[in-house]
């Protein structure tokens, strides 16, 4: 019983080794989302909701490995999501939004972030035609893209899928280079 109290009390409080953990394993997902091939090869756009878009992209495959690791991955994951909503609020808020708008974006950041990660989970599962449909849809808007885009996603899935939990606990996170997708399945 105590010992269930003092791992409540860790997970309330957080620990100072916790929170390096995850503000490292944030720090890796936001510069992997925002390496400057994404958008100028890849074209992502670079405003506010396309690097909304690469974020969500990368911590949705982030997330979807942590849910298939042994403890302390799951923990780790829901500390990493509850630590990327408050650095979209803080985001929302050097915007200028209005305190009395943040909960309503807030939602609707949330919606997208959950909506997203399992059209990407579905998608991958699928195959590269379902994952190219569902970066077209989100990441692009309904403009053209997708394909290119889907290879880097395919690569990125299959190296979190081949990292073990030290790759998240320890880092470094084995982001693929997004340089490395071949530049004719850009073009």
């Amino acid at each position: 019983m105590f010992a269930s109290l003092a791992r409540l009390k860790v997970r309330l409080l957080g620990s100072s080794s916790n929170r390096l953990v995850i503000d490292r394993l944030h720090g890796e997902i936001v510069a992997a989302a925002r390496n400057p091939v994404l958008f100028t090869g890849f074209g992502i756009e670079d405003n506010f909701e396309g690097r909304f878009e690469s974020v969500v992209l990368h911590a949705a495959l982030v997330l979807r490995r942590l849910r298939t690791l042994p403890a302390p991955a799951p923990d780790v994951a829901q500390d990493l999501a509850d630590a990327l909503f408050r650095h979209f609020e803080v985001a929302l808020r050097e915007l200028g939004v209005g305190d009395s708008s943040v909960p309503k974006k807030m939602k609707g950041l949330a919606e997208a972030f959950f909506g997203r990660g399992l059209a990407y989970d579905e998608a991958l599962r699928c195959g590269h035609g379902e994952l190219a449909d569902a970066l077209k849809r989100n990441v692009y808007a309904g403009r053209k893209g997708g394909e290119a885009l889907s290879i880097y996603v395919a690569a990125l899935d299959a190296a979190l899928a081949a990292a073990p939990v030290e790759a998240f606990i320890k880092g470094p996170v084995p982001f693929p280079s997004p340089s490395a997708v071949p530049m004719e399945a850009i073009a």
